[in-house]
């Protein structure tokens, strides 16, 4: 009976306890829409990446131009002339593909540059989103637009134009 009314009394502090802690939500999207650091950077960014996609596709547009030439010769060229045209035609393929990887790999330039625009407007959202969490006691934050399915959330709990708010914004 006693392990019975401990257990009660333990159960009904938990249960205290976790009335006592909050949950809430953001959006990020919504939140980095509102920065204007992040939408110049958004179109740096974008202008950045048609420009080498641009030249990506000229160097292509070059091989297929140098791959149709060939073809129109290639009966009238020797065994040793086709194969020397045809490891020239691959061997520029193969360095505009390691071009096209310079610029948009993982650690390509598109990448680091990404990085070096983005990274300090999400530390400063981070920053915002946890003294939020911290000054309004809430347990757990969580990023809708990170999560799919969710069926439902509480207008009241969205946290985003707060972070806006503690940004500045």
């Amino acid at each position: 009976m006693k392990k019975g009314l401990i257990f009660a009394v333990a159960m009904l502090f938990a249960a205290f306890q976790l009335g006592a802690q909050k949950v809430g939500y953001i959006n990020t999207e919504k939140i980095l829409a509102a920065i204007p650091e992040y939408k110049s950077a958004q179109t740096e960014l974008e202008k950045l990446g048609n420009q080498y996609q641009q030249k990506i596709e000229s160097e292509y547009s070059k091989i297929e131009s140098l791959y149709q030439s060939y073809q129109q010769q290639k009966a009238t060229l020797s065994a040793q002339a086709r194969q020397q045209r045809e490891n020239d035609i691959i061997s520029r393929e193969q360095t505009v593909k390691e071009l096209q990887k310079s610029y948009f790999g993982q650690d390509g330039i598109m990448q680091k540059k990404s990085q070096e625009l983005m990274d300090p407007i999400r530390e400063r959202v981070d920053a915002a989103v946890k003294k939020i969490a911290e000054n309004g006691n809430f347990m757990i934050i969580f990023d809708l637009s990170l999560m799919q399915g969710v069926a439902y959330a509480r207008p009241g709990d969205d946290l985003s134009s707060l972070v806006i708010k503690a940004l500045g914004y």
